[in-house]
């Protein structure tokens, strides 16, 4: 158990500056503190369609470097967190966002972990209870007339 403990505390250790990295340079950054808190905000959420597994603040490729001048562009021109995610959407397609939205066509990747889980967690509950009921029943019938000669015979030998 200890090993195990120990083993998450160095990967955690290991991810740990990795998070905290990130792309955007110093000819971004807006002068309003509070626009530029949302600009991250949003950038948190969005996709790098290059890196694919990135957002945006995260990565170094132009077209998320473009992407985060972007959301900062409309930003600046008075639009909402949402008018900007919105427009980013629909100019790039929902495969941009980091989190899906929770609608009919992506229930399927909302509701696959969860069930994936439970499934997985009754196999194991049925795979265990079988397998103590089989030594269970095994214990309760005793030996067979076949194993009880063998036994017999064993012992004899001694």
């Amino acid at each position: 158990m200890a090993r195990i403990i120990t083993l998450v505390l160095l990967v955690f250790i290991m991810v740990l500056p990795v998070t905290s990295v990130t792309a955007v340079e110093p000819d971004e950054i807006l002068k309003d503190p509070a626009l530029e808190s949302r600009a991250r905000d949003i950038s948190l959420e969005l996709r790098c369609l290059v890196c694919q597994n990135q957002s945006i603040d995260d990565s170094n490729a132009p077209l998320a470097k473009d992407l985060r001048v972007l959301v900062r562009e409309r930003l600046i021109k008075g639009e909402t967190n949402a008018q900007v995610i919105d427009f980013i959407v629909a100019r790039y397609g929902e495969f941009v966002l980091l989190k899906p939205r929770f609608a009919m066509h992506t229930l399927l990747l909302w509701i696959a972990t969860p069930l994936l889980l439970l499934i997985g967690m009754f196999v194991m509950y049925r795979s265990y209870k079988l397998r103590k009921g089989d030594a269970r029943s095994r214990a309760a019938k005793g030996l067979s007339v076949k194993e009880q000669r063998e036994l017999k015979k064993l012992l004899k030998e001694t």
